[in-house]
């Protein structure tokens, strides 16, 4: 089997390239940090070749973990070929990893991608100069239009080993000299070992790369003998270059790149700032850059909540899994002489718990395709650059916004995403509070409690989006100011993508693939949890039918509901639905749905009973701790998995429910405290946690006096 790695840098097409190579499906994002491990897949014209997908990085000096994912693969199980993914808009920036490549000595390729974009900035690059200038096949390719995609793949299978190019004589002569030392053949251990690589030097590269290299102690085998005489040639060369040794690789590398660039590119048009330019001088702006941001969103949940995607939910409510499909289901089974608890099951366990779930579909989808298309045309990327200015006030960083952006999808990828952040502090707290920013599977609730109980309110939907953001920066302060998270705040560099008009296959595609993966939740965990409802809400523990308000489910609910009674929703439904949120937060409505179809014979009914049971304030209470609280099991998993830790797990956990609570807590009773002018211990109690609250938000970051490990 022949295995080709795709590389290259952070938003460069990679994994765009990589779907259309597989027909895989995976996640694509007009910002870095989307890919965060190897992704691997069969090429879908010959079986017998594995494609690998590595995160992109801008260098084989890693500084992340996804960075080290790419540099581990390459160095210790070198693929048969690489293809070079190079974005034609930034040739310079995306050269420089080219020529580290090089140094690999493995079959290469390089993919000249978004030439079209190129094109619109008014440059040419002569491809024939660029093969010539780098030694190295070049093919001119579009993820987008499918061009150049099959023929890459070829010539990737045909190259021959890359040969890496030739810098200053004097460092040409230092790297010889070293290679004699080490007995390190390979061009890119030689470099290495003259920046004084520490994972080289610790043995973290494999023999692979070069027979002559030693895995099997602290030093890569080298003796004191060998270090003292690589400083000596070190030191030697800092002398003849009047620089130091790191200074040394990257100016020789970029002299040559320059070289290059100069050769290969003209200029058609200048003097001229192009439209990208002349949007960011308004999208970015310092006082402007925010409000345009809210305004957006605003109008993204407005829209996808409460106007277009309502009908269409409002149908599939009231209609058809409202009253065609379960008459169809009824007369169906009355044909066949089904058992009346099996048609109990099936049409208040199934029908009404996943139909209160799929419901809301089409507001999913149009909040998807409204996020595509500010994703696409490049709008979303400058939402991290405007967001780095609010959070380093804060001691936090904007690249922690970039898992918050993709866990509006899903929280599971968000988490995971973290790895781009170089500094384990920032990591471990932004991991902690990313989840507050409301998924997909958490769009039925708000939607739910938006057009229940605020049908006329278009702030409910949006202030969901807000309140997330809002304590992923409140608890971001607090954390940051604590001893085990203080310190200095990661660099947050980040290249923004050119604008252009959205495709309009890649953003039906984008809103296609978040509904589609909503309703095979449906049809898998929600599925189960929504029949372990019925039986546990039909059945008592002598397993007697009984009335719900008797069985199981309402005996356990009323223990717990105890606890959520401050919170306004002490209800033994509201609070045995919350917490089937912990297993998916689908559930929360699908639980709603089968729970108050008892009494209930169509859906209008249903969704009149719970307006009947709750309160408005109760409701959005409701909403605001299954927003904020501990995420789903797919996610606290990951969450495990990334920490690395269980005692870590359980602090973000722990963290994320004590949030939750206390503004569920805070909002129900300050104010019932205004509506009602009736002042009792809770409403003390609320004006202590608030105060406590903005007490670790605004004291002085001088750390707890103690730290946890």
């Amino acid at each position: 089997m022949k295995i080709i790695a795709l590389l290259g840098n952070p938003n460069s097409g990679k994994t765009s390239i990589f779907n259309q190579l597989t027909g895989s499906n995976q996640q694509v994002g007009n910002w870095p940090g989307v890919t965060v491990e190897k992704k691997s897949g069969f090429y879908r014209k010959d079986k017998s070749i594995c494609i690998q997908d590595l995160p992109g990085l801008y260098s084989l000096s890693p500084y992340s973990l996804d960075e080290q994912v790419a540099r581990d693969f390459l160095t210790k199980t070198p693929p048969d070929a690489l293809i070079n993914i190079v974005d034609s808009t930034n040739l310079e920036r995306s050269l420089y990893l080219t020529l580290q490549l090089m140094e690999l000595g493995i079959p290469m390729v390089l993919a000249l991608n978004m030439s079209d974009l190129l094109a619109g900035q008014g440059k040419k690059i002569d491809i024939e100069k660029l093969s010539y200038s780098l030694g190295i096949p070049v093919v001119t390719t579009s993820a987008i239009k499918n061009k150049g995609l099959d023929e890459v793949v070829k010539v990737a299978l045909k190259s021959h080993e890359s040969q890496p190019l030739d810098y200053d004589h004097r460092l040409e002569g230092a790297l010889s000299e070293i290679g004699k030392v080490t007995g390190f053949t390979n061009r890119f251990e030689q470099i290495k070992v003259f920046e004084g690589d520490k994972l080289l030097l610790a043995g973290e590269t494999d023999k692979a790369l070069s027979q002559q290299v030693p895995t099997d102690n602290s030093q890569a085998g080298l003796s004191a003998k060998q270090l003292a005489e690589i400083e000596e040639i070190v030191s030697i060369t800092e002398k003849l270059m009047a620089d130091d040794r790191e200074s040394i690789i990257v100016n020789e590398r970029y002299d040559l790149i320059g070289h290059i660039v100069q050769l290969c590119v003209t200029q058609t048009e200048t003097g001229k700032i192009n439209l990208t330019d002349r949007i960011d001088q308004i999208i970015t702006h310092k006082w402007l850059g925010l409000p345009i941001f809210v305004f957006i969103m605003w109008l993204v949940y407005f829209i996808s909540i409460q106007t277009v995607g309502t009908a269409a939910t409002d149908w599939l409510n009231d209609v058809f899994f409202g009253q065609w499909l379960p008459d169809l289901i009824a007369n169906g089974m009355n044909a066949l002489a089904v058992t009346p608890w099996v048609q109990d099951l099936v049409l208040n366990g199934v029908v009404a718990g996943i139909g209160a779930i799929l419901g809301f579909v089409p507001q999913i989808f149009v909040l998807f395709l409204l996020l595509g298309i500010l994703e696409d045309s490049g709008y979303m990327a400058r939402v991290a650059f405007v967001m780095d200015r609010i959070f380093r006030r804060f001691g936090l960083s904007g690249k922690s916004f970039i898992p918050m952006l993709i866990a509006s999808g899903c929280g599971v990828p968000g988490i995971m995403a973290t790895r781009t952040i170089e500094q384990e502090r920032d990591r471990k707290i932004t991991i902690m509070v990313t989840t507050f920013m409301p998924c997909s599977a958490k769009l039925p609730i708000i939607a739910l409690v938006s057009g229940a109980f605020f049908p006329h309110a278009s702030w409910v939907a949006p202030s969901a989006y807000f309140l997330g953001m809002s304590m992923i920066i409140l608890s971001g302060i607090i954390l940051k100011k604590t001893r085990m998270f203080s310190g200095d705040t990661s660099a947050f560099i980040m290249e923004l993508p050119a604008y252009h008009l959205p495709y309009a296959m890649t953003v039906l595609k984008y809103a296609f693939d978040r509904a589609f993966s909503f309703v095979k939740r449906a049809g898998t965990i929600i599925f189960a949890m929504n029949v372990l409802i019925w039986f546990t809400s039909n059945y008592n523990w002598t397993l007697a039918h009984v009335d719900a308000s008797q069985s199981i489910l309402a005996d356990v609910g009323k223990v717990v509901a105890v606890i959520f009674a401050p919170l306004g929703f002490g209800e033994w439904r509201a609070t045995v639905a919350t917490i089937t949120g912990l297993i998916a937060k689908e559930t929360i409505v699908g639980t709603m749905g089968v729970l108050f179809a008892h009494n209930s014979s169509d859906s209008h009914q249903l969704w009149s009973a719970v307006q009947a049971t709750y309160t408005p304030l109760s409701a959005y209470s409701l909403l605001v701790f299954n927003l904020l609280c501990a995420p789903c099991v797919a996610a606290i998993s990951t969450i495990y998995k990334e920490m690395g830790d269980v005692r870590w797990t359980l602090r973000a956990v722990g963290f994320q429910t004590l949030v939750a609570y206390s503004m569920s807590f805070i909002i129900y009773q300050l104010d019932s405290l205004f509506s009602s002018q009736n002042f009792d211990v809770f409403s003390l109690l609320a004006l202590i946690v608030l105060s406590v609250g903005l007490y670790f938000i605004f004291r002085k970051g001088k750390g707890l006096t103690y730290e946890l490990s």
